[in-house]
């Protein structure tokens, strides 16, 4: 099991939806005492599993490439992290060859945060791509191309009123200053990588007498040339005995 002691947060600490708050730009990407195990479980997940966890429309390539540009710049500004040439060595002693023909999958092997791009088609942004190798009980093939109504099917809370703040936050987030949310769910199974079809089995979920809290910190950020929303997810899973109350 991949787990954390503790969070940057209180995660049971109510927030209406979206609870949404401006975020410190240095805070974008963190890395926490679960780094070199959820490294080594997205390495697998890219290598291995790499049609599940990594989708791109061709459209969006050039806001793939500048995402990955900010990545380089955002980890290289963090404790652990040094480059030389175009590899860069991580806080874990693991190294990451910087390839612009691949730059979500790059992307994925640098950081602990998944990243999605969400690009403005019409009225509404469509997810056009993603590393996505910690999703909590959903499909990233199932979800590819759709707007961000069609994403969050069958999220009860996500209602046409949500819907529609969320895309007014999408429509308003600024380069530079990126915003933040966080949820909270229990889980039997500590497992990072639990993705799920719209109609597949959720009954472990809400359960508050389960042995795990999965937290995401979710972030939103604009990119500065192609515009593009990047929506962030540092995945947070620990024992009860560790969430502040519940020890």
């Amino acid at each position: 099991m991949i787990l954390q002691e503790r969070l940057p947060y209180d995660p049971l600490a109510p927030r209406p939806l979206p609870g949404i708050a401006p975020l410190d730009p240095e805070q974008w990407l963190r890395v926490d005492e679960a780094y070199a195990g959820q490294m080594a479980e997205r390495e697998r997940l890219i290598e291995g599993h790499r049609a599940a966890v990594i989708v791109l429309d061709e459209s969006a390539r050039d806001m793939a490439e500048e995402l990955l540009d900010e990545v380089v710049a955002a980890v290289l500004a963090l404790p652990g992290f040094s480059r030389s040439g175009d590899t860069i060595t991580r806080p874990d002693g693991g190294t990451v060859v910087l390839c612009r023909d691949d730059p979500l999958a790059t992307v994925g092997r640098l950081c602990q945060e998944d990243l999605c791009l969400l690009d403005k088609r019409g009225d509404e942004h469509v997810l056009v791509g993603a590393c996505l190798c910690f999703p909590a009980s959903w499909s990233l093939e199932e979800k590819f191309m759709r707007s961000l109504i069609g994403i969050h099917v069958p999220v009860a809370p996500y209602d046409a009123d949500i819907a529609r703040r969320v895309q007014r936050l999408c429509d308003g987030v600024q380069p530079g200053r990126p915003l933040w949310r966080f949820n909270a769910l229990w889980y039997e199974d500590a497992s990072l990588h639990q993705p799920r079809r719209e109609n597949g089995r959720r009954a472990e979920r809400h359960a508050k007498e389960a042995p795990y809290l999965r937290s995401e910190l979710q972030t939103l950020r604009r990119l500065a040339k192609t515009k593009a929303v990047v929506f962030g997810i540092h995945t947070f899973v620990l024992h009860k005995a560790n969430v502040p109350g519940r020890g």
